[in-house]
């Protein structure tokens, strides 16, 4: 998996690739916390949960219907987001969804679930690029720790920033023609 500071470089890029009158800053910091929210199925791990049950790691909490939960939740408290529910919902559930598809890009696991429960198949993306993180603050603090960053530096920040610069010169471009 990314690191948890990885996550949420999609929707940061994302909201400040649209801009703040788009994505508000309660809906920004909503939209970190979508991306992270998976992985507290690690939790699963002390209650005993196999790795690869439907509640273990990467499974329910890494699908699509939980990215729809989450984005419905997200949704109904649009108000409070300074949002529409619309926008809330899609920028949410892009969040949420967007925790699995970077995890299926990693080099390690038993793949998402992300068609549970309709299907207990865990995929991987066609490629893996993106170095699995080790679990705990003191493995992450070594060498490998610092080959992981590096991984997701390439794979995920430069390819996200790139989006995000694309974004805000076409937004800014579409101003000016206005």
């Amino acid at each position: 998996m990314p690191t948890i500071i990885t996550h949420p470089a999609l929707p940061l890029a994302m909201a400040y690739g649209m801009g703040r009158n788009i994505i508000t800053t309660k809906l920004v910091l909503a939209g970190v916390v979508a991306s992270v929210l998976p992985d507290l199925d690690v939790v699963a791990f002390r209650f005993g949960i196999p790795y690869a049950a439907a509640f273990g790691h990467r499974g329910f909490s890494h699908s699509v219907l939980f990215a729809l939960i989450v984005a419905c939740i997200g949704a109904g408290m649009a108000r409070w987001l300074n949002s529409t529910s619309s926008r809330t919902f899609f920028f949410l559930f892009f969040a949420a969804v967007s925790h699995g598809v970077l995890d299926a890009f990693t080099t390690g696991g038993l793949g998402i679930a992300f068609l549970w429960p309709w299907s207990d198949a865990r995929f991987f993306a066609p490629i893996q690029v993106i170095k699995v993180s080790p679990f705990g603050v003191s493995r992450f603090l070594s060498p490998r720790g610092l080959a992981v960053l590096k991984s997701e530096l390439l794979w995920v920040w430069l390819p996200s920033c790139i989006v995000m610069v694309g974004m805000v010169i076409t937004r800014r471009l579409a101003s000016r023609r206005q």
